[in-house]
């Protein structure tokens, strides 16, 4: 539904916001923009909605070249993460505002803001004052105003940043409901990896004006690209590879790990071992043949509610070497303390090698 094609954009002469983006989304897919502060997501963004204008490369909706398109005329629906609500018009006045401007009768903009009012569960707030409501509210009008004129794509820029993280994760819940109730092209913008992975059908991951990986969030999970998505989705435990045994075996700073075929033809120059932090069982040997025993002892131990995460570091080794795993509260009648001897076993099917960024 949406190509872009080859996009650069420089802001200065020693500073190229994007280089050479390309991207296609598909009809009814859910894309999340994800990466740091600066990357370039939200001046690509503001490009797909022709708010600013390429160096280069081309903007294609539906096939057709839009890259010179004035905004206006994109039907391109985009949200703001203040929401950008008036606060001189009532929240009924506010959804109706694009369809004024697109020049609906009465009748339709009355229909229609019922329509996204039942939608978005803000029944009987038509006549409210924007200044009245909440922030998750206000998220839920700016979201309806947006989707009023019933846009052929919609990109939204953290729509959910400012708000707190139960409120956060409840809206996301709904957000994406709605989306998929009605079907419509999304793409947002975000830094969080939590929004991401509850959001989007697809991610992909951007550094320094580049894409990194475009990938479904459980295989983006599973087997991030290189070390900069993997540490970007908050993983931590990357091991130097000081070389390969055999056609499977890697040897680290803690120990030599048999690994899934899938891993053999990867080059060993640059790469590192990755050890998701669920990778990891506390205390009883699991059946599963593809576990391995690691002997430590606790660094630091952390309650988190449901889960608790230790700080290990393996027997033999330095603190350099102390690595981060996450495990569940439920069923323990007690948790591990620092200082304490630990053993853990290590599921190596979950493990994986990434190049160096």
């Amino acid at each position: 539904m949406l190509e872009v094609r080859a996009i650069h954009k420089r802001f200065a002469p020693d500073k190229e916001v994007l280089q050479g983006v390309s991207l296609t989304v598909e009809p009814q897919e859910i894309l999340c923009l994800l990466g740091p502060s600066g990357c370039g997501k939200s001046t690509l963004l503001r490009i797909i909605a022709g708010l600013e204008r390429a160096d280069q490369g081309r903007v294609l909706l539906n096939g057709s070249d839009i890259t010179e398109t004035p905004a206006h005329r994109r039907n391109v629906g985009l949200m703001f993460q203040d929401y950008a609500l008036f606060p001189h018009l009532n929240v009924a006045e506010n959804i109706a505002y694009g369809l004024r401007m697109h020049g609906a009768p009465a009748s339709e903009r009355r229909r229609r803001v019922e329509e996204m009012l039942a939608l978005v569960n803000l029944e009987g707030y038509a006549h409210r004052s924007v200044d009245d409501l909440s922030g998750g509210e206000q998220q839920r009008v700016a979201l309806a105003r947006t989707l009023a004129p019933n846009p052929t794509l919609l990109l939204l820029d953290e729509p959910v940043a400012n708000l707190d993280r139960l409120l956060r994760e409840e809206l996301l819940e709904a957000l994406r409901r709605i989306l998929k109730r009605l079907q419509v092209t999304t793409i947002f913008v975000t830094h969080d990896q939590e929004e991401a992975f509850a959001l989007a059908d697809r991610i992909a991951v951007m550094r320094a004006g580049r894409l990194e990986q475009v990938d479904a969030p459980a295989p983006l999970y599973r087997r991030p690209a290189n070390t900069f998505v993997a540490a970007f989705l908050g993983f931590r435990n990357l091991l130097p590879i000081l070389e390969w045994r055999g056609v499977h075996a890697v040897c680290t700073p803690i120990g030599t790990f048999e690994l899934p075929e899938r891993d053999a033809a990867h080059p060993a120059v640059g790469a590192r071992l990755l050890i998701p932090p669920d990778a990891a069982a506390l205390d009883s040997a699991p059946s599963s043949a593809a576990h391995v025993p690691l002997v430590g002892r606790v660094v630091a131990a952390t309650f988190r509610g449901s889960v608790f995460r230790l700080q290990v570091a393996p027997e033999g080794s330095g603190e350099d070497s102390v690595l981060y795993f996450e495990f569940r509260t439920r069923g323990r009648e007690r948790l591990p303390v620092q200082g304490e001897p630990v053993r853990l076993w290590l599921d190596t099917a979950q493990m994986c090698v990434v190049k160096e960024a």
